[in-house]
């Protein structure tokens, strides 16, 4: 049996979820986000709160993630998301974080799970981030930074790229093909199309 880096993680509940986005608002309103190891960082946005496993199964299943794929998650936090398609597809994956804490501790936990070979971290802004070669896209961000990010993703992605957030949605311009709803958190799922390119041509 391959090993489990995230077998000890504790499931986090919306509440939890909340007191995060609370305290990261009130930590932005401080002076932003730092890092012991690198110093000041643009301030984060979004609360780093783990994706139990359970939903990043269904995630993964949902994108139908294959061999061939290369995936991209943007605010990886932990990793898990990368490392999970790795380990049980055999699919390469790119981490992206501003948190320098969680870059780091993502590589560890691929290390652990032995896909160091077929996964990246990175730590960077999503906002400023290349991923036009990724077949799937994962997101655990905001209903506000998802929006955000919409005319990127159409801008940057090739036609039938799955993407797949969870607890988000994209807002009423672009509905999910599709949901799920696990363990009371809700899984969207899109495929993007050629007239999302045509949007933002």
């Amino acid at each position: 049996m391959q090993p489990d880096p995230f077998h000890d993680v504790s499931r986090y509940s919306r509440r939890k979820l909340l007191q995060w986005c609370g305290a990261t608002a009130l930590y932005g309103l401080a002076g932003g986000a730092l890092s012991a190891k690198s110093g000041p960082v643009r301030p984060i946005d979004v609360p780093y709160v783990p994706t139990p496993q359970n939903v990043v199964d269904k995630m993964l299943q949902m994108a139908s993630v294959k061999k061939n794929d290369l995936l991209y998650d943007l605010g990886c936090g932990d990793g898990r998301l990368v490392v999970t398609a790795a380990q049980r597809y055999g699919a390469r994956g790119v981490g992206i974080d501003l948190d320098p804490e969680r870059v780091e501790e993502a590589r560890q936990n691929a290390r652990r799970a032995k896909v160091s070979d077929r996964t990246t971290f990175k730590v960077a802004d999503l906002f400023e981030t290349d991923f036009s070669d990724a077949t799937v896209v994962t997101l655990y961000l905001l209903n506000s930074v998802n929006r955000k990010l919409r005319p990127q993703l159409w801008r940057q992605l090739k036609v039938g790229t799955r993407i797949v957030s969870h607890a988000f949605d994209m807002g009423d311009e672009w509905p999910p093909e599709k949901t799920e709803v696990v363990d009371g958190s809700t899984i969207y799922f899109w495929t993007l199309k050629e007239e999302h390119k045509r949007a933002v041509s």
